[in-house]
């Protein structure tokens, strides 16, 4: 009779990577970033991501964290960005570069299912229309709080079309995940991007929230392991 043999989840080439991180440790800032180019080894440039564990309870609406910030060298991502406007604030999203602008007609496309859009960003006066595809658009629905029902279309779309843009925000176990760029960025790049997005959280930090906020900071590549960064450090390298 043949026995049920355990297979390996990981890859050899996995394997190999999370050989070079060292287990309970706790890693400064820039030596992270660096060990996650090392172990970024799949035949792709892999994406550099950032995990924080927050100190917060999800449930509660005041210790909700969430919002956006600029990256200084963008995501390395391009976005497809469509723009509810009229007027000269159509004319303002043509100019920035938004790759469809439209107002009641966009808004009938979208209900027929056109969805070929990354964001949908919003001027003010098309707010009230929003609420026709909500339901359809879920997630990718615009709003103020996101900083996608905005009169500053242009800079909205730049920023946007430009990767430096990125929302972030706490899921329900109280973490927020967050792009860093590539792991072709320089070491520069990516610790500048690793403090700004550091940063935007720590200053994000609920009045209400008590003891230890910082958990834990993850950073790792697209198919690599994660490596841990002293949270305190981390803290201290965004300047927040």
């Amino acid at each position: 009779m043949r026995k049920n043999v355990k297979k390996n989840r990981h890859s050899p080439r996995f394997v190999a990577a999370i050989k070079q991180v060292e287990k309970d440790f706790l890693y400064e800032v820039a030596p992270a970033l660096d060990l996650v180019k090392k172990t970024a080894t799949a035949k792709f440039v892999e994406s550099v991501d950032l995990a924080i564990k927050l100190g917060i309870d999800p449930r509660k609406s005041d210790q909700n964290v969430r919002g956006i910030t600029n990256l200084p060298h963008g995501t390395g991502k391009t976005k497809k960005v469509a723009v509810l406007a009229k007027g000269d604030f159509a004319k303002e999203a043509e100019a920035a570069g938004a790759d469809v602008v439209g107002d009641e007609d966009l808004i009938t496309r979208i209900q027929n299912g056109f969805s070929d859009f990354d964001v949908l960003l919003a001027a003010e006066e098309m707010a009230p229309q929003i609420g026709k595809i909500g339901r359809i658009l879920g997630p990718k629905t615009p709003n103020k709080r996101n900083g996608t029902v905005t009169n500053a279309i242009t800079q909205a779309v730049k920023e946007i079309k430009a990767a430096t843009r990125v929302e972030y925000r706490a899921d329900k176990a109280g973490v927020v995940h967050m792009p860093l760029g590539k792991v072709n960025f320089s070491d520069d790049q990516l610790l500048e991007n690793f403090n700004a997005a550091v940063g935007a959280v720590v200053r994000a930090k609920p009045s209400s929230t008590k003891g230890r906020y910082l958990i834990s900071v993850t950073v790792s590549s697209s198919m690599g392991p994660g490596v841990s960064v002293d949270p305190t450090l981390a803290q201290k390298s965004s300047g927040a």
